[in-house]
C-alpha cells in the first residue's frame, strides 16, 4: 500500500464509480479482448480469485488460472525468478497469491509484465484494503460523513491479518481518522503499523476486551482468526470464538447506524462465529456490498494498468442479453 499516495487512491475510486454499469450488467465492453491474465493462486482462494477474475472478463479479457502449489512447476523445484520470467512470457498481467511473505514483490522483480499483489503469506492483500476504503467510503456518504474524519474499530486477529495490515497503511493517508483495535491478548496489530497512523495524525486506541472496543465508531471492521498462519493447529484453537460478534452483542454497545463490515471469508462454523449469523438481517451488515465493490476495484486496476480507462466507455455498447437476476428485478 505504500506506493499509493492519495491521489492514486482517488484516481482508482473514481475510475471505480465508472465500472459500475458493467458490473450491474446494464452495458457490456471489450476493451481489453486478446489480453491474458494469469491468476496464480497458491492458496485457497474464492473472493479474490474469482473477482479478479470476472473484472478482466468483463473488460473483454481471458483469464487462465492456476491454483495451487502442487499444480504449479514450483513443486519441482522451479525458483520463483524462473516461473516469473516463463509465466509473464504467456501473460499480459499476473495476480499472485503466495503463502510466504514478500512473493509478490520476489515474483514482481523478474516479471516481464504487471504483476498484482493478492494476497503474500500475512504481510499485505492491497486490492482488499483498496475495496475495504471504497466500501467505507460509499456507506459513510450515505449517511452524510466522510473518510476524513471517521471512525473505525478494526476488531479480531490483527497481528496475522494481511487485510488489516494494508488497511491500517492505507489509513495514513486520511486525515483525523480515530482508529480503535480489539484483539485478543497475543494477537495486536504490529507496533510499527500503529506507530506509523500515529505519526500521520490518527488516533489509535488499543483494547483486549470487544466491548469496550466497538463503542463510538461509524465502522466496525471484523476479522476471523487465521488459522493457517499459526504454528500448530491447537494454538489457533485457543483463540478461536474469543470474539464474537452478535446482534445482542451490537444493539449494546454500537451506535444505531455502525457498518458492518469483514474481509471475508467469515468462521460460521459453531465454535467460531466471529460474525455471527443472526446479523444477516442487520441492514447495517456490508459485508455482500464489500463483496460487489471488489469486482468495482479490480476493474479500475486493470482499466489503470492499461491505459484503457476513456476507452472503456468509448466503446462499450447495451447489453443484448438480461440475467435471470437482472429480469427478476426488472
Amino acid at each position: 500500500m505504500q506506493q499509493f499516495e492519495r491521489a492514486d487512491v482517488e484516481e482508482i475510486f473514481e475510475v471505480a464509480d465508472r465500472m459500475r454499469p458493467f458490473t450491474g450488467r446494464e452495458r457490456i465492453t471489450r476493451v481489453l479482448e486478446g489480453a491474458i491474465l494469469s491468476n496464480m493462486f497458491f492458496e485457497p482462494s474464492t473472493r479474490t480469485r474469482v473477482s479478479f477474475g470476472s473484472a478482466f472478463n468483463l473488460l473483454g479479457g481471458n483469464v487462465r488460472e492456476t491454483t495451487g502449489i502442487e499444480s504449479s512447476s514450483i513443486v519441482k523445484g522451479e525458483s520463483m525468478h524462473d516461473f516469473a520470467r516463463v509465466l509473464s512470457g504467456y501473460s499480459d498481467v499476473i495476480v499472485i497469491r503466495h503463502p510466504e511473505s514478500g512473493s509478490a514483490d520476489e515474483f514482481a522483480s523478474a516479471s516481464q509484465v504487471p504483476v498484482i499483489n493478492g494476497g503474500d503469506g500475512a504481510n499485505e492483500h492491497p486490492s482488499q484494503a483498496l475495496l475495504d476504503l471504497y466500501t467505507i467510503r460509499k456507506e459513510l456518504e450515505s449517511q452524510d460523513k466522510s473518510v476524513d474524519d471517521f471512525r473505525i474499530a478494526l476488531i479480531g486477529d490483527l497481528a496475522n491479518g494481511r487485510a488489516v495490515h494494508s488497511l491500517l497503511k492505507l489509513l495514513t493517508l486520511f486525515k483525523r481518522v480515530t482508529v480503535q483495535l480489539a484483539s485478543p491478548e497475543g494477537l495486536d496489530a504490529p507496533p510499527d503499523l500503529i506507530e506509523q497512523l500515529r505519526v500521520t495524525g490518527a488516533s489509535v486506541s488499543e483494547f483486549h476486551d470487544l466491548r469496550e472496543g466497538i463503542q463510538h465508531v461509524d465502522i466496525l471492521y471484523v476479522t476471523r482468526v487465521q488459522e493457517e498462519r499459526f504454528p500448530t493447529q491447537d494454538e489457533a484453537n485457543y483463540y478461536r470464538g474469543l470474539f464474537r460478534l452478535n446482534q445482542e452483542i451490537y444493539s449494546q454497545y454500537c451506535e444505531s447506524n455502525t457498518v458492518i463490515m469483514h474481509p471475508l471469508p467469515r468462521d460460521s462454523r459453531a465454535q467460531s462465529q466471529e460474525l455471527d449469523e443472526d446479523l444477516d438481517s442487520n441492514p447495517n451488515l456490508a459485508i455482500f456490498r464489500q463483496t460487489q465493490n471488489g469486482v468495482l476495484i479490480r476493474m479500475a486496476l486493470f482499466a489503470l494498468i492499461f491505459d484503457v480507462v476513456n476507452d472503456v466507455e468509448r466503446y462499450a455498447k447495451p447489453l443484448r442479453w438480461r440475467t435471470p437476476r437482472n429480469r427478476q428485478s426488472s
